[in-house]
């Protein structure tokens, strides 16, 4: 027992980290455990296509990084983290006509939107008055917010489905289109509720900080949270798997930043036969959670910048690509029914734009993913090439190797994407706060000395490690009582 830490992290993704982090800084001792060979989780950089092409293999550009209110307080910069910005978070391609650009200032983007203008100003200006205020309400979890009137306002309006917001306030397709690319993070049918929240969110997100890559690789966001973590005296150890409690280490609390699915696998299988470490009824519930659509990404080495029809595309960080509010719908709704939509709605993000390391000189790398349905193996190459292709013709000919994965391949490469899913879980109106279990504290378990970080916990996916600064909080409360 001389070698008991106060708390043991499984799991290295950057809400498992950002949990290590606010242990350390509260005092505690803390060791990180990952089963694979290098940490990361979410945020990792390869040479995927050809040597010299660096892949961000997951998440690849940051507007809730930059954006954290935990991350905001630490001292990232020093250990490495870089931000890169464009000017132009999001561009929004149509046909036959230019770009929808959503840029930092919000008079800038509205005067794109023709006869919307004056409405996309409207909807938006409430929510800039404060915006890192507001931040820190939206990714807390279900609590009475700092500031309630405001939250309340917010909360009319975003409870309402995308497609009844974007119809009932703007008239032209411009401004229909840029708010159903950014409610299609949500991950959900467009006429469901909640999914006008998304869109508001990330909307506001882009005039108040241009969205970022991360210079050299979204890995370097875990080298920096490793860096600090080692600062602050805690330890990692690679290769450790865990399948049980029996192969932890000695610690007062553990925190998983593991699907529930993988909690409820480690907790049944306990410290040995007939001795679980959870409750047989919270193991039913966290079995009955709902992960959601997963995606199929695609990783291109190019010999050249994308071939945009309107070349202002890209100064973009992330091009939505789908066309039509109803076209973006009408692929999100087939993902819910089981299909692989004909024309996907596809996320782009052109790192090497921003990023020269990225690539050899003169070269680029490409991402794009589209949503698919959970555990689909369907190689959905052609259909995401083709939307690029039809609003950037010739951009096949510039691709000098791809590199593909399912949804299987993305649950082998991170066991935390259940089906292929990439944010942790179903965030709607049954799921949004009760993740994963309906709990006054969800970060909590009915064992005291057990809890959950992931993004299977409010606020839900992204790389901000707001899910793992609460958990790590909630730890803290339990080691000051113990002592």
């Amino acid at each position: 027992m001389s070698d008991q830490v106060d708390a043991v992290v499984v799991g290295s993704g950057p809400n498992g980290l950002a949990a290590a982090v606010q242990l350390a800084r509260g005092g505690a001792s803390v060791l990180v455990l990952e089963g694979a060979d290098s940490i990361g989780g979410g945020t990792r950089t390869s040479e995927l296509t050809l040597p010299g092409f660096h892949h961000d293999v997951c998440s690849g550009c940051h507007p809730m990084g930059i954006l954290s209110p935990f991350f905001r307080t630490l001292p990232l910069a020093d250990h490495g983290l870089k931000w890169l910005q464009s000017p132009v978070s999001v561009a929004h391609p149509l046909d036959d006509q230019p770009a929808v650009l959503l840029r930092r200032s919000v008079s800038e983007t509205a005067a794109a939107l023709g006869a919307d203008a004056r409405a996309y100003e409207r909807l938006l200006a409430p929510m800039l008055a404060h915006p890192h205020e507001m931040m820190a309400d939206l990714l807390s979890p279900l609590r009475i917010p700092k500031h309630p009137f405001r939250m309340l306002r917010f909360g009319l309006t975003a409870i309402r489905s995308a497609v009844g917001l974007a119809r009932g306030r703007f008239q032209q397709e411009r401004a229909r289109a840029l708010f159903a690319g950014c409610a299609a993070h949500s991950v959900l049918p467009l006429e469901r509720a909640l999914t006008a929240g998304v869109g508001l969110v990330f909307c506001m997100t882009a005039h108040v900080e241009d969205w970022p890559v991360a210079q050299g690789g979204s890995a370097a966001i875990t080298r920096a949270l490793a860096g600090l973590l080692a600062s602050l005296g805690g330890r990692v150890e690679t290769g450790r798997w865990v399948r049980s409690m029996a192969d932890l280490p000695p610690s007062r609390v553990v925190l998983f930043d593991t699907s529930p699915a993988q909690l409820a696998t480690i907790a049944e299988a306990g410290d040995g036969p007939g001795r679980p470490a959870l409750p047989a009824g919270y193991l039913r519930r966290l079995r009955r959670y709902r992960y959601g659509p997963g995606v199929f990404k695609i990783d291109w080495a190019l010999d050249g910048p994308i071939p945009w029809t309107d070349p202002h595309v890209l100064q973009a960080s992330t091009v939505h690509l789908g066309g039509t509010l109803d076209e973006v719908a009408a692929s999100e709704a087939a993902v819910w029914r089981g299909e692989h939509a004909e024309r996907p709605f596809v996320l782009l993000i052109q790192q090497s734009q921003l990023d020269p390391t990225r690539a050899p000189e003169g070269k680029h790398t490409g991402y794009a993913y589209c949503h698919v349905p959970a555990g689909s193996t369907t190689d959905l190459t052609k259909a995401i090439e083709a939307q690029v292709e039809r609003f950037a013709p010739g951009f096949r000919d510039r691709i000098l190797a791809r590199h593909t994965l399912n949804t299987a391949d993305l649950e082998r490469h991170n066991p935390a994407l259940v089906g292929g899913a990439i944010t942790g879980g179903v965030a709607d109106l049954g799921q949004l706060f009760a993740r994963p279990v309906a709990r006054w504290n969800p970060y909590a378990t009915p064992n005291p000395r057990l809890f959950l970080c992931s993004s299977s916990t409010p606020p839900g996916g992204g790389v901000h490690g707001m899910a793992g600064y609460h958990a790590a909080s909630a730890a803290l409360g339990r080691l000051r009582r113990d002592r």
